[in-house]
């Protein structure tokens, strides 16, 4: 998926043909915001004018805006790894905690993997 980021925020880039407009909306908040624009470059920025438009109406209404993220997520990984994990953590006289952040650096430094496209 293709996004744009500004401010800490990120805002997908989408398609729609039967209208022959780009639109998007700010990604990972509970809010609703939306742009749309006839290009790539004026789509980039109603993304940052909405983000800024965002930003200010929270303020003007004195609510926190969303976080794009709050850096907590629950996770089903079946009881095996689980227990793997915990085992892990007790040897390494670490958390469990530690050795999922661990894991998730480390993967997330690979290269994406890409899926082959089909025609």
């Amino acid at each position: 998926m293709e996004m744009f980021t500004y401010q800490g925020y990120q805002g997908s880039v989408e398609t729609s043909i039967e209208d022959d407009v780009l639109h998007g909306k700010i990604l990972f908040i509970n809010d609703l915001v939306t742009y749309e624009a006839a290009t790539v470059k004026k789509l980039r920025q109603e993304f940052e004018a909405s983000v800024d438009d965002y930003l200010q109406t929270c303020k003007q209404h004195k609510v926190e805006p969303n976080k794009p993220m709050t850096g907590q997520f629950n996770v089903r990984v079946g009881e095996s790894l689980h227990k793997q994990a915990t085992i892990y953590s007790l040897k390494s006289n670490t958390s469990l905690n530690n050795v999922v952040v661990e894991a998730l650096d480390t993967f997330l430094k690979r290269p994406p993997r890409t899926s082959a496209r089909q025609t």
